[in-house]
């Protein structure tokens, strides 16, 4: 990804935003996850996947990620325990459940709106990039025995489920690759 500097006739205010804003530190593949109790995406009004109790993952690919970022994704979420055990705790993954997951790519999920009011997509893989980095983190998981349904990649989507919980959550591989917080901190 090429940067761009910030111009030396800029205000210095402008031009210390500039060069802390165009870092590439916040490029990162991101991750909403949704429990459902079911979930489908149509294009044109054909279903083109659908699924039953599991997991809804709107993938969004950035332009510097690499099979690293998918494969890491993948493997975290395949291990996430978010469905309840018999005790109603957070204790199952989807694969313990007999669920099954749904990805559909998501660009807008790296839309910056640090400016404006215009979100921009900059951050956001190129389409063919994107594609085999989606297609790859779908492999992952069937790799690890889930059956998985998909949306179709640049086309328009309409995604409808049935959230269970709610449980949502948004994971981004940079924070995968962080150390975990201690409490009290």
């Amino acid at each position: 990804m090429i940067l761009k500097a910030a111009r030396a006739d800029m205000p210095p205010k402008k031009q210390a935003w500039f060069r802390e804003n165009q870092s590439v530190e916040h490029l990162r593949m991101k991750a909403c996850i949704q429990r459902v109790r079911w979930a489908r995406v149509r294009v044109n009004g054909e279903t083109v996947g659908e699924i039953g109790p599991g997991l809804l993952v709107l993938l969004g690919v950035a332009a510097d990620d690499t099979e690293q970022e998918a494969q890491m994704l993948a493997e975290k979420i395949v291990g996430l325990r978010i469905f309840e055990d018999q005790a109603g705790k957070m204790n199952l993954s989807v694969g313990n459940v007999g669920g099954s997951v749904l990805v559909v790519s998501q660009f807008t999920l790296l839309a910056d709106c640090r400016r404006g009011r215009r979100p921009s997509f900059t951050d956001a893989a190129q389409p063919d990039r994107a594609n085999l980095l989606c297609e790859y983190f779908i492999e992952r998981i069937r790799n690890a025995g889930l059956p998985v349904a998909t949306g179709r990649f640049r086309e328009h989507m309409e995604v409808e489920l049935l959230n269970d919980g709610p449980v949502t959550i948004v994971l981004d591989s940079n924070e995968l690759k962080s150390p975990r917080r201690e409490h009290g901190r």
